[in-house]
């Protein structure tokens, strides 16, 4: 996983923000419009813009223009990225909680 490492931190300084979590919260129910994403915040297009390039530039979405309008979509393979990560985060920390309860619940005498 060494070798994602400016991918994970990029990844989550994306997810670091409020308003880019609620537009890949809102993403997770289907595609939808820049316009349609924008009016669910209290902010200016141009700046809810920069959330999208930050979501995109990250790989966390895609987006794809058809005439006026731009449309994003979760970018499924790098939460992928992100699950495998947290699964040997997870492993890491059972393996080393169930030592310490090993530890904590073995009588000296045995030890």
């Amino acid at each position: 996983m060494a070798q994602y490492s400016d991918v994970l931190d990029g990844v989550f300084i994306a997810l670091a923000d409020p308003t880019r979590r609620a537009v890949v919260r809102r993403l997770g129910h289907g595609p939808a419009s820049v316009g349609d994403l924008a009016r669910e915040t209290p902010m200016t297009l141009p700046s809810f813009m920069k959330h999208v390039r930050m979501l995109e530039s990250n790989g966390l979405i895609r987006t794809a223009k058809s005439g006026r309008v731009r449309t994003c979509e979760l970018n499924r393979e790098r939460f992928a990225l992100i699950e495998d990560w947290l699964a040997d985060q997870r492993r890491i920390w059972t393996d080393r909680t169930d030592r310490l309860e090993r530890f904590v619940t073995t009588p000296e005498e045995e030890q």
